[in-house]
């Protein structure tokens, strides 16, 4: 590990020459440059799953309603006030007085379009879990609309939160997702001035921004970020004063930075959680990761606990649920828990007939010594894993494509704090389904279709001890994110792993 951060150090040297006189000037210019490593494919909100794009979209377009980040209270923001009518349609009413970046009016227009565009498969929208609940949304007048679900879904609230953000009716129909990519037009706190894609994402921030919902006017004028995919080039920025801020930093590197006096380093727990999934549906020609015994073994042989304490740090926390343990039905008391016992792994091995171990592709995209941390217990078992360590969007692709027996990957929820956010999309028959279980898909439906809680949580239980009985994943552990940033921002983290920059400022 020592490695990482004398690359990052020798980089910094190299760099401090010419960004250093250029990051003294930042703060005077009101400018707050921050550093992510995944790019997001398509800003277009409906058109990316990874969480930069969330972050993108928070600052650039606002949802009908938001959360309190610290009680995770729904609050108002483009609806002032919402009832339901019976168990399938919620009405909303609308704010007035609110403009797009490019003068629109927003009404009830705009989420009628909407919300019918992106409840349409036909529009392909990326994530139809977010949205596939929608049966029709009706305008009752220029500032009230009426939001009809197929059937009861108790969660609606908490998707119009974070993943469901509002566009302007006459622009999108327009220019559709590939220019709304380009020059995306919300009523967000920031608008977009330059878009290079995968690059750099240049904001101002929006002056006709209106007043009363739950996002304050933006107290930093300007934000550019920059995609920079190694972290070691980060960790160079940082230390040179080339950027003001980034996250995801690994845990040693962590470590130093919080002794470098011009930066602070916070660690926090999120909703984020890592997983092994598996193929358990026979989709590969893997056929030894469809025996049940053999992915119990895995399960067995990997030594969370020692993963944690060592390479993720903080208040990270292991997981037995394929869920976040504050989400409305995620029962850990269900759970099967598969405990670090490498001589029960090699007797599951010996007793699938794979005694002699066997070879596996494992994919991956988080940072490499996690996964070649995972790899290793595989190795001692007798299984002989070949990495392939590629991006985010070329893992989920590999994933679609039927080509992946086992992967290492996470979710995030959309932050949304309810099961619903996370196993039907996993297991609920979507083309991330793996698993492919028709006793799961029917509670996960059951439970997603009622709003009584006692029936919800019941089948929900039912679909948790399935899913972890026959280890169709290996929950792994809670992500604790470690921000580093300059002294001079005034920053907050927040536990639904949603940093909101519109909130921060200058010391």
């Amino acid at each position: 590990m020592m490695k990482h951060w004398a690359i990052a150090a020798s980089a910094a040297a190299l760099a401090v020459t010419w960004s250093a006189p250029d990051a003294a000037a930042q703060k005077s210019k009101d400018t707050l440059r921050v550093a992510w490593q995944y790019t997001v494919e398509n800003v277009d909100n409906y058109f990316n799953t990874n969480r930069e794009g969330i972050l993108f979209s928070r600052m650039v377009w606002d949802t009908l309603v938001d959360r309190d980040p610290k009680t995770f209270k729904t609050i108002p923001n483009l609806a002032t006030s919402w009832k339901w009518a019976d168990d399938r349609t919620l009405e909303m009413e609308l704010r007035q007085g609110v403009k797009f970046h490019n003068g629109e009016e927003f009404d009830a227009d705009d989420v009628v379009f909407t919300l019918n565009w992106i409840s349409n498969p036909e529009n392909k929208v990326i994530n139809q879990s977010n949205v596939s609940w929608i049966e029709k949304v009706e305008k009752l007048d220029k500032f009230k609309v009426r939001i009809i679900s197929k059937k009861p879904f108790p969660a609606a609230l908490e998707f119009l939160t974070i993943p469901i953000v509002m566009y302007p009716n006459e622009y999108y129909a327009k220019v559709g997702p590939k220019e709304m990519g380009l020059k995306p037009i919300g009523t967000g706190p920031y608008k977009v001035t330059k878009i290079e894609p995968a690059k750099e994402y240049t904001l101002e921030r929006w002056e006709g921004h209106f007043e009363g919902g739950s996002k304050p006017h933006a107290k930093i004028k300007n934000i550019v970020i920059r995609t920079i995919p190694e972290m070691s080039t980060q960790i160079a920025e940082l230390l040179a004063g080339g950027i003001d801020w980034a996250w995801y930093v690994p845990t040693d590197q962590a470590d130093r930075l919080e002794r470098v006096p011009s930066l602070k380093v916070d660690r926090s727990e999120t909703m984020r959680t890592g997983y092994i999934g598996f193929d358990a549906s026979n989709r590969t020609s893997n056929k030894a990761i469809n025996d049940v015994r053999v992915r119990q073994a895995i399960a067995h042989a990997i030594d969370r606990d020692a993963i944690i304490k060592n390479l993720i740090g903080g208040a990270s926390r292991k997981i037995h649920a394929p869920c976040f343990p504050t989400q409305f039905g995620c029962d850990d008391s269900v759970a099967t828990k598969y405990e670090y016992d490498p001589a029960k792994a090699k007797k599951l091995l010996a007793d699938a007939g794979y005694a002699n171990g066997f070879d596996l592709d494992f994919y991956a995209y988080r940072p490499r010594d996690w996964a070649e941390a995972i790899m290793g217990y595989l190795t001692a078992v007798g299984i002989r894993p070949k990495l392939q360590h590629m991006t985010y969007i070329a893992v989920r692709d590999k994933n679609h494509e039927g080509v992946t027996p086992m992967y290492f990957m996470d979710w995030g929820s959309y932050s949304i704090n309810d099961v619903s956010a996370l196993l039907p999309n996993f297991f609920g028959g979507s083309p991330d389904d793996f698993a492919r279980d028709a006793d799961v898909q029917k509670w996960l439906a059951a439970g997603g279709s009622t709003v009584d809680e006692k029936v919800r949580k019941e089948n929900y239980s039912n679909a948790i001890k399935r899913i972890t009985e026959r280890a169709y994943w290996l929950p792994m552990f809670s992500f604790v994110t470690n921000y580093a940033y300059t002294k001079d921002l005034d920053f907050t983290p927040f536990a639904d792993e949603l940093p909101r920059y519109y909130l921060y400022g200058w010391k």
